[in-house]
């Protein structure tokens, strides 16, 4: 879920007619669904227009997960898992990914340190655009010679990034 915290700038004043044309914009692309959604939607908008300098507004936002790309980032990992010859448990493979990747939590350690505790990709609490941000930050930390070298100690770093394309060429990326 996104949280995003919006403050109305002291610089910027708008007039009530770039007012009416900001609401005719955002009505007429984007609405509320069903008459209550509607009523909300323009509620918003009312309350964000009418905002002081400095005053603040707190929104949550949440966007379902795209069972395809869902889909299709687990395929990917599961090629990557079955193509390398490091980890033999597919969930310590994945926790590697997460760290690696930087989707974790940092908590203190039982010795004064901190630790990296990878972070849930599921449904439930993980809306899509975090999903692809972790996609994305997956892919790129696969292709790194660190990971290379970790999934395949025995090639060479050209042979090792030759193997990491290959697999992640044939899901697009």
């Amino acid at each position: 879920m996104a949280e995003i915290t919006l403050v109305r700038q002291p610089d910027i004043a708008l007039s009530e007619e770039e007012k009416a044309i900001a609401r005719r914009a955002m009505f007429g692309y984007v609405d509320g669904l069903g008459e209550r959604g509607r009523r909300q939607w323009r509620r918003l908008w009312n309350r964000l227009l009418k905002l002081e300098p400095g005053e603040m507004v707190d929104i949550k936002t949440h966007q379902e997960r795209l069972g395809w790309y869902h889909r299709k980032h687990m395929a990917m990992e599961s090629a990557v898992f079955e193509s390398q010859e490091r980890f033999e448990d597919f969930d310590a493979f994945r926790a590697w990914l997460k760290v690696g990747s930087g989707f974790v939590n940092w908590y203190p350690g039982p010795k004064g340190g901190v630790i990296p505790v990878p972070k849930s990709i599921s449904y439930a609490k993980l809306e899509q655009a975090d999903m692809e941000a972790f996609h994305a930050d997956a892919v790129a930390f696969l292709r790194t010679p660190h990971a290379c070298k970790t999934m395949w100690p025995h090639l060479s770093p050209m042979a090792a990034g030759a193997m990491v394309e290959a697999v992640l060429g044939g899901f697009g990326e």
